[in-house]
């Protein structure tokens, strides 16, 4: 006798919906991609004497540095701000897009997606 296979009936219903859920996802981490690189996010080290101005997509748009804190001597300072303040930009920005992601996912661990 032959059975009807369980996998038949109401399966490519199911499959659909999950392919629309995962274009409406898709549709919703390129909004939030695209407002993300509309962003800026300015950060400073040293008291404000290094600034960095950080677009969403990771690009340092503006990098200034206060002349009193120049020391021909002490470059490895000068060094150390900038770093400081590129990697909190960095920081804000990756922060801003993981909440980004999250709001969409709901907070779920889905690998590879950013």
């Amino acid at each position: 006798m032959a059975q009807g296979n369980k996998f038949t009936g109401g399966g490519n219903h199911k499959m659909n919906t999950v392919i629309k859920q995962a274009q409406i996802m898709q549709e919703e981490m390129n909004r939030v991609q695209e407002e993300l690189e509309e962003k800026t996010i300015e950060t400073a080290a040293g008291g404000g004497k290094v600034k960095v101005v950080m677009k969403g997509t990771k690009e340092i748009t503006s990098l200034k540095i206060d002349p009193e804190i120049v020391d021909p001597e002490d470059t490895e300072m000068l060094e150390d701000l900038v770093t400081v303040a590129v990697n909190d930009a960095i920081r804000q920005i990756e922060e801003m897009m993981e909440e980004g992601m999250n709001s969409i996912t709901g907070g779920m661990n889905i690998p590879g997606l950013f």
